[in-house]
């Protein structure tokens, strides 16, 4: 994931990601729409001027999710986590489910890509 967005630019996104009815923003949308404008994660459309997301920011929000989800099953591996973030992870091996055992556990492809994702902040 090559864009780097702070706490207020992510919360900015998902606010945006639930649909804005009107042309007025909030604040923590008006105070960084230029930086979701500028990196192509949000976009005005063009006949209502209304601020939308993009499908970058759609997957931007799903890294972000996913990501999350690594890090709080690290910590407790029977925590309920979102249905598609958990089938993505499965998927890829990311995690796997235990015989006999209760909950999600990472796997060392896992553990590999947590250290790689926090090795480039």
């Amino acid at each position: 994931m090559s864009t780097k967005l702070s706490k207020d630019e992510m919360a900015a996104l998902v606010e945006v990601s639930r649909g804005l009815k009107s042309t007025r923003l909030s604040h923590t949308v008006f105070k960084n729409v230029k930086a979701l404008t500028g990196q192509k994660l949000a976009a005005y459309e063009r006949k209502t001027g209304i601020l939308k997301i993009t499908d970058l920011g759609k997957q931007t929000i799903f890294m972000t999710l996913c990501i999350e989800s690594l890090r709080q099953l690290k910590i407790n591996p029977t925590l309920k986590i979102n249905g598609e973030a958990l089938a993505f992870l499965l998927r890829k091996g990311h995690i796997e489910t235990r015989e006999g055992e209760v909950g999600h556990f990472i796997t060392t492809k896992g553990e590999e890509s947590l250290v790689d994702i926090d090795s480039q902040k």
